[in-house]
């Protein structure tokens, strides 16, 4: 159930509203089901409908016309209230809808139970699956109702009444998501020709900003570069920047000027001050380069630690990899080939709302990702999607367990809305992995190199062999392995990183999984012939590797499990 809650000045409107059957067509026998004292005039009921209606406005405002007599009347008397069942929900008596009202009208402060000078209000039912709760908030005591919060109070009551009554749950939020468009803008988004509103567009702009830029005064002026976007500065006397607002060009109101937004109004964490603390708790050495050179890699080494992390049981860390990773899939669009383009651009608008949550989180781990991120967007895009889909094989994973995070954590919007990019991301993997499994499966080496790996194959990973052979994907594994050798790697010592490093119990394609760990393992130089002969006498060569793999900056990654809530690629 949902409740939608609004004020107003006039109750001869709101209940002539109610009533109506012929401006409003979805308006069927409208009739009280509740009200303050159970005797309420019902226009919808009675012989003279005029009569009884002005009767019923009255009644409400009673106490409204003796405040205002002596001058306390509040400024919008009126408080509006429509509760909506879901369409899957069974259809509910009027008994039913009238405990309903009577329990959020106690809950939200209106009429609290057996409070004798409680406000007044009645119960208009004029539809199957709704009900509208009409209130005046001057109380007997000429008292304005306290209903501060209201609609919290009324989101739990409902929450409540969907256990009791075998009803959908609806997922609730916990006020941390972007602002919705209103209705106008909405209506002049379709005016326009526009899929979005402009609050919306300018959100993933100023995302997008933000994801490639290194400094507040970078993510100025990259805004401030941007075709169609005007921006305005605030300094403190100082001169220091305060803040910002961005209104599109051409986007005026009645009175011709722009329409601004500020960024706290675009989404809570889009303000400078949230901006500048993620900016700041930036790892700029990611951008110069580390031990292992290639930024897609050093990404992709940081995401595949993001499952690991959020199993840990430091909430602000982890709060902080999710927005670092949705960070990473705001910058993605920028350097994508065109067909995969779209799948990521709405994967980083689902995912953006699972980067936020009551836990505030502490930037300063997640300050790797963020560099390679700001790193790969300052080299030449990649001529196939090769790097890409390594990325994106590991983002899926993250998506699963940020999923699994927000749910055990009752983020009910949160998880939605990691489930939902679940599906884009993987389009955008299949797009983007299409050609260069094909040019490595093409380029698969003789079948006396393929039953070599094949047998390294039962040593590394016995329980997943005949499933990886089998897989469509092993002609490009096979290849990989056959170019780490030829590099200088031992072949069966890179499977068991890559098997360990990954579970892949739930893998769709467990040969394409260890395909791009092990080209990434492979870009990594190969350990010298002292180096294999000193493994080789220590007995780790030929042993699987249990213990920590360690990453691009020779730190311990640990081995992450999946949650079984999805197959990873």
């Amino acid at each position: 159930m949902i409740a939608k809650i609004s004020g107003g000045k006039s109750t001869a409107g709101l209940i002539r509203y109610l009533y109506d059957t012929k401006k409003a067509k979805d308006h069927t026998d409208p009739h009280l089901v509740a009200s303050w004292d159970g005797f309420a005039p019902d226009p919808g009921r009675a012989d003279d409908f005029d009569t009884a209606r002005k009767e019923l406005v009255a009644d409400l405002d009673l106490h409204v016309k003796q405040a205002k007599r002596l001058g306390r009347t509040p400024e919008q008397h009126v408080w509006h209230c429509s509760i909506r069942a879901a369409d899957t929900d069974r259809h509910l008596s009027d008994d039913d809808w009238a405990d309903i009202a009577r329990r959020v009208v106690a809950a939200t402060g209106i009429a609290p139970k057996d409070d004798p000078d409680a406000c007044r209000w009645v119960a208009v039912r004029h539809a199957p699956d709704h009900i509208h709760i009409a209130a005046t908030k001057v109380r007997a005591d000429l008292r304005t109702a306290r209903h501060w919060n209201d609609y919290l109070t009324a989101d739990r009551e409902l929450a409540a009444v969907e256990k009791e009554y075998g009803l959908q749950q609806v997922v609730r939020g916990d006020r941390t998501a972007a602002k919705r468009p209103t209705r106008a803008e909405q209506e002049k988004a379709k005016r326009t020709g526009q899929a979005h509103s402009a609050r919306e567009r300018l959100r993933t702009t100023v995302r997008t900003a933000v994801a490639a830029a290194t400094s507040t005064e970078e993510f100025v002026r990259l805004l401030e570069a941007m075709d169609g976007v005007r921006v305005e500065i605030k300094h403190f006397p100082s001169g220091d920047v305060r803040g910002y607002t961005v209104a599109l060009a051409g986007d005026i109101n009645q009175a011709g000027e722009p329409v601004w937004y500020s960024g706290s109004t675009l989404a809570p964490d889009l303000s400078l001050p949230k901006i500048r603390r993620r900016l700041d708790a930036t790892d700029y050495q990611q951008l110069q380069g580390s031990r292992e050179t290639n930024p897609w890699h050093r990404a992709t080494a940081s995401t595949e630690r993001i499952p690991h992390h959020l199993e840990r049981h430091d909430d602000a860390a982890a709060q902080a990899h999710l927005a670092a990773f949705g960070e990473a899939l705001d910058a993605l669009p920028l350097v994508a080939p065109k067909g995969a383009r779209s799948h990521l651009q709405q994967a980083a608008a689902q995912f953006e709302r699972a980067t936020r949550s009551r836990t505030q989180p502490d930037h300063q781990h997640a300050r790797a990702l963020r560099g390679a991120v700001r790193a790969i967007l300052r080299e030449p895009a990649p001529r196939d999607g090769a790097l890409l889909a390594m990325f994106l094989d590991a983002a899926i994973l993250v998506v699963v367990a940020a999923a699994r995070w927000h749910e055990l954590r009752h983020h009910g919007q949160q998880a939605a809305a990691a489930r939902q990019t679940l599906s884009h991301l993987e389009s955008a993997y299949d797009q983007a992995a299409a050609l260069p499994l094909a040019a490595l499966t093409q380029r698969r080496p003789p079948q006396h190199v393929a039953d070599q790996h094949i047998r390294h194959l039962h040593r590394a990973v016995p329980e997943h062999a005949g499933e990886i052979i089998e897989d469509p994907g092993f002609g490009a594994l096979s290849t990989v392995l056959a170019d780490a050798e030829a590099a200088g790697h031992d072949p069966q010592r890179l499977l068991q990183q890559a098997a360990h490093q990954r579970a892949l119990d739930d893998a769709a394609s467990p040969a394409r999984v260890l395909t791009w760990r092990i080209q990434r393992l492979a870009a990594r130089p190969a350990p010298s012939a002292r180096a294999r002969a000193a493994q080789a006498r220590s007995g780790h060569a030929n042993r699987p590797h249990h213990g920590p793999f360690f990453g691009a900056q020779g730190t311990p990654m640990g081995t992450p499990t999946v949650p079984r809530s999805g197959r990873s690629r």
